[in-house]
């Protein structure tokens, strides 16, 4: 098999065999190295994922909403003698419940933007729902069942009963069913503020994950919910999903530029939980480099090592006749040999880890902590990481090998 090998392949393995406990040292520290940043990049892109799911499975990437009211003063106020009055207070007004001007011309323009996939109506205000003798405050959310389960799949969250919403139907939280005593089939009376109600049926439980949302979230449909809140053929929000979560902020400002609509996208709206994902980010970052880093020094410090001990060997080759670029590119081929078997050690040891860790990390009910994302990718990039820091880390002892003079090196 050496016969066909290149000269500086067979000399470089063989100085790793004679060194065989630095190499085994070398190789098992690259190996851990390898394993923590496969195992640490999973882990936290799970992590992300799980978040990032948890929260848009609940809202929309952007919502528009209408301009807020603003109060302006009609002209200078003056005092009473003549001068102007710097102390005039303008009380901003309430904000009232209003549909967005000219909506569904609104939503074909924001549908036909190339970035958006959905584009969902939705009509929601505050009211009272009322069974007997309780009553409590809920937020109605009128939508149009074959868009807005496109942005939030409520079919999933059913607990009992169906996603129904017929004009006559009503969905409403398990712990909303709970205090009012009603279940799948019950009827209950919902009364708005501006004085509109209606009698409508249970047709289905959800649950949001949250108490709060559960007591106080309900959906009807989008017909009933503009009669019951008086907004006939109005929308107070639409709801955009986009292809790119993460491009959502810079597409939420061209829709208010271009329209003069309010438009809040779930970063804006989520902004520590956004700084906590780019944080996640930045530290995963950290842990690469510095690993990394710890990988090239014991890499380095290994083949000083080797030039040092193998300098009568690599003077009696330069005597032979071998040049400083074969040299060069020995002691290059051990970096890069020792970052690669380092480094496919260390993708099996972090995938076993992996494995274990999605089997036995699990929740009080027995379901994963969260899902990981376990992508070839990963694994591929670890290897030309640790493979190129290798080669990195072994050019400075290769240029010194390769730099010896024969004479001195062959005296020691």
């Amino acid at each position: 098999m050496n016969r066909w090998m290149p000269f500086e392949w067979i000399v470089a393995l063989r100085f790793l065999r004679e060194g065989r406990m630095q190499t085994l040292f070398i190789v098992a520290g690259i190996a851990i190295g390898v394993a923590v940043i496969v195992f640490m990049s999973a882990l936290l892109a799970g992590l992300q994922s799980n978040f990032i799911r948890r929260v848009l499975t609940a809202q929309a990437h952007i919502q528009l909403l209408p301009p807020k009211e603003v109060a302006r003063p009609l002209g200078p106020v003056r005092a009473a003698g003549g001068g102007p009055l710097e102390d005039a207070i303008v009380q901003a007004p309430l904000q009232r419940l209003k549909s967005i001007d000219q909506w569904q011309t609104l939503a074909a323009q924001v549908r036909a933007m190339p970035e958006v996939v959905v584009v969902s109506p939705i009509a929601s205000g505050s009211a009272l729902v009322i069974r007997g003798e309780a009553s409590r405050a809920i937020s109605v959310i009128g939508v149009d069942p074959a868009l807005y389960f496109r942005i939030v799949a409520l079919p999933e969250k059913m607990v009992r009963g169906t996603a129904r919403l017929t004009p006559s139907d009503i969905l409403i939280g398990t712990d909303l069913a709970s205090d009012l005593g009603v279940a799948v089939g019950d009827k209950l009376r919902v009364s708005a503020a501006g004085g509109g109600g209606q009698t409508l049926t249970v047709t289905g439980l959800f649950d949001l994950g949250s108490k709060p949302a559960n007591q106080r979230t309900t959906y009807v449909g989008l017909r009933t919910a503009q009669s019951l809140l008086g907004l006939v053929g109005g929308v107070s929000a639409i709801d955009v999903t986009v292809k790119d979560i993460y491009a959502a902020e810079a597409i939420a400002r061209r829709i208010t530029a271009a329209n003069g609509v309010q438009a809040d996208s779930w970063i804006a709206t989520n902004a520590q939980f956004f700084t906590a994902v780019q944080a996640q980010k930045t530290s995963n970052t950290t842990i690469r480099f510095f690993v990394a880093l710890s990988v090239a020094f014991g890499i380095a410090s290994v083949l000083v090592v080797s030039v040092v001990q193998k300098s009568r060997e690599i003077g009696i080759l330069r005597a032979m006749g071998i040049s400083r670029g074969q040299v060069l590119r020995v002691f290059l081929l051990q970096g890069g040999v020792l970052g690669l078997t380092g480094s496919v050690g260390g993708s099996s040891i972090g995938l076993v880890v992996l494995l274990l860790w999605q089997r036995y990390a699990l929740n009080p009910d027995g379901t994963p902590l969260f899902p990981l994302v376990i992508e070839p990718g990963l694994f591929v990039a670890s290897l030309l990481l640790a493979t190129l820091t290798g080669l990195v880390a072994a050019f400075a002892p290769a240029l010194r090998a390769a730099r010896l003079d024969p004479v001195v090196a062959i005296r020691g």
